[in-house]
């Protein structure tokens, strides 16, 4: 079997089997800026329900939330996004071509790892331009800052700047409190959610792997300081297993543990999902991080609620505040934790695992995909696993008369009730059957003229393309088993 072997097939794929788009494509398009199609809106949507059903639906100690995009100033100046959060990025003097320096390749292999922290003393001297090849000619590295700026007031004497959020995770530590106040839930417990974020990224990537616009998938996962490593494991496992649930290939697949002095500043902790991508030298990318937080996120907004009065007397501006420094007693601040069964009162330490569902979403367009030869033509397919199939099943008459198509609809207008399912009539079946496999149906259902005979139908598996004549009245059922729905 004949495997994916370069991004234009699978970009090549994705338009023209509805998967995505480039934005504003009519325009010209938007660089980095995807639209996802009818198979796209549905294979996401799916993904990020598998991901909602593994860390939430399934669990009695996580909960979900859904946070606004738009947040206080002071949530990412406290968490350290509005003094920190940039790049080091520098330009090639030969061509031009603006680079992250953590992304320059060395003239010759090192073994070094890549500082968490931008350092605007880097040497330069044996790196390469990616666009040029030009070793060692770039400028002095600068900063530059990743998150989108906006403005919100009607008035210009009260407008206030806000950010578009570049991760969710603030919004789940910002309501913390919340959380606890009006559940029953306990430490340890987690909270989870699914957004929007929006980074202003020097380079974008290999179609939707990297975007300025993504969707995340983002557990907190709060815990007892001392049982912080046991419930990382735990975490670690799970989610590389539910990769593996969903189809990826275990091959395709392994973990990354970030060295000491990679870690980020606020992480104990962390290793990444790594997903080996068939692009370019076929280098293994991140998919998913989970790392050990920590109790710096909780106390860090502790130090932010003591600094709101400096906001007021300095009229919002952020570059001249300086966060309070932490409260001498804050085991007894606003976010900090009381056991009521041990007596005990502390911060909590947390835990996240973080995916990108674009990256998800990508990785499983990749893995699924194959080629082979049938009867001396080649088919392709999506070998989804049936949650994330966009489309469970197809509907088809044979031929569009002897009441055939009146059955097919009948059978298509049933289904649809309880699943995402799709109705054709045009061109030979053959042909509709490869247009199901290439959009990864599982199945395909045929109405032919047995049907008015017995009642029964063609069931037609994508992967064995194996058929089964199953009753009318048992298709829902059958499919129902099948799917596992």
């Amino acid at each position: 079997m004949a495997k994916l072997a370069r991004l234009d097939d699978i970009v090549s794929l994705c338009k023209r089997r509805g998967f995505i788009y480039q934005s504003s494509e009519i325009y010209g398009g938007l660089a980095s800026c995807y639209d996802y199609g009818p198979l796209g809106a549905e294979l996401k949507r799916n993904v990020r329900n598998a991901w909602w059903k593994h860390v939430v639906q399934m669990r009695e100690d996580v909960v979900g939330l859904d946070c606004s995009i738009l947040m206080h100033p002071m949530v990412w100046k406290a968490s350290g996004h509005a003094d920190k959060f940039a790049d080091l990025v520098t330009v090639c003097k030969k061509c031009g071509t603006r680079s992250r320096v953590d992304h320059l390749q060395d003239s010759k292999p090192s073994n070094a790892a890549v500082p968490a922290e931008p350092q605007q003393s880097q040497d330069l001297s044996g790196k390469v331009c990616p666009a040029c090849g030009a070793v060692g000619q770039f400028g002095q590295p600068m900063a530059f800052k990743l998150m989108f700026e906006t403005q919100m007031g009607a008035n210009v004497d009260d407008t206030m700047t806000l950010f578009l959020r570049p991760e969710t995770a603030q919004g789940i530590f910002a309501n913390f409190r919340n959380v606890l106040d009006s559940t029953r839930i306990k430490v340890p417990f987690g909270i989870a959610q699914i957004g929007k974020s929006f980074r202003n990224e020097v380079t974008t990537k290999a179609f939707i792997f990297r975007t300025r616009e993504f969707e995340q998938a983002e557990l907190e996962f709060f815990c007892k300081p001392g049982t912080d490593e046991s419930w990382f494991e735990h975490w670690k496992q799970q989610r590389f297993n539910w990769y593996l649930e969903y189809g990826i290939k275990k091959e395709n697949l392994r973990f990354r543990e970030h060295e000491k002095d990679e870690l980020a500043h606020y992480a104990k902790a962390c290793v990444d999902v790594e997903y080996k991508f068939p692009f370019g030298s076929g280098d293994w990318q991140e998919l998913e991080g989970i790392a050990n937080r920590t109790d710096y996120d909780l106390r860090q907004h502790q130090r932010g609620i003591r600094t709101m009065n400096d906001w007021y007397e300095n009229k919002g501006d952020l570059t001249k505040i300086a966060l309070r420094q932490e409260s001498e007693d804050y085991l007894k601040g606003p976010l900090a934790y009381f056991d009521e069964e041990t007596r005990e009162r502390y911060v909590p330490y947390v835990i996240e695992p973080s995916a990108g569902i674009d990256r998800s979403t990508l990785a499983f367009l990749v893995d699924a995909y194959d080629e082979e030869q049938v009867n001396n033509e080649q088919r392709n397919l999506l070998r989804f696993h049936p949650a994330l199939a966009p489309v469970k099943a197809g509907v088809f008459p044979l031929v569009k008369k002897d009441g055939m198509p009146e059955i097919a609809m009948n059978i298509y207008n049933d289904l649809k009730k309880y699943f995402a399912v799709f109705y054709d009539e045009k061109a030979a079946v053959g042909r509709r059957y490869r247009r199901q496999d290439e959009a990864g149906t599982p199945y395909c259902i045929t109405v032919d003229g047995q049907s008015r005979e017995d009642n029964t139908v063609t069931v037609r598996e994508r992967d064995s393309m194996e058929q089964t004549r199953v009753h009318i009245d048992q298709v829902k059922t059958y499919l129902r088993e099948k799917l596992d729905l």
